[in-house]
């Protein structure tokens, strides 16, 4: 079994979407579909398209949502549909945290690295802009002696 945890950008261009796509489909090719588990706290972006290729290779979903409240207060109306389609198939575990916040986020990715054999990463290279962001997961991941697949197309670019 190889579970793969994943961190990443939640503002993708309209463009940089397929070209990520089709980088994680390619890189979860190589496991075998009952052997693949992915772990996401199925944010928008990064998160939502890794999911969906773990799903869509056959593999099974653990979500890690970072607190009671996160769907309510995060999750806006476009990205619901997905959220909740990606979360109806998944195993869901809620973080100990009222309120969706840095702790609660950091929490969470912390949990996504305890439960990984590996981490992806769709990241620009860049480092975090605040604390806990994708730069902060690959250093843990790192520091911890997770292997670390960055996923960044040479074309993709981020939004506003």
């Amino acid at each position: 079994m190889t579970t793969i945890a994943v961190t990443g950008h939640m503002d993708l261009t309209e463009s940089t979407v397929p070209l990520v796509q089709e980088a994680l489909r390619s890189l979860l090719r190589v496991y075998n579909a009952d052997e693949l588990t992915g772990v996401t706290c199925l944010a928008r972006g990064s998160d939502t398209l890794f999911a969906e290729a773990v799903v869509e290779a056959g593999g099974h979903l653990i979500a890690v949502l970072p607190s009671q409240d996160y769907q309510e207060a995060k999750v806006k109306p476009d990205h619901a549909p997905a959220f909740n389609r990606l979360a109806a198939v998944a195993d869901v575990v809620i973080m100990p945290y009222d309120t969706a916040n840095r702790d609660a986020y950091e929490a969470a990715n912390g949990e996504l690295l305890k439960r990984a054999d590996r981490l992806v990463a769709v990241w620009d290279g860049k480092p975090s802009t605040g604390k806990g962001g994708t730069a902060d997961t690959v250093e843990q991941a790192r520091d911890a002696g997770l292997p670390v697949d960055v996923v960044w197309p040479s074309e993709a670019q981020r939004g506003a």
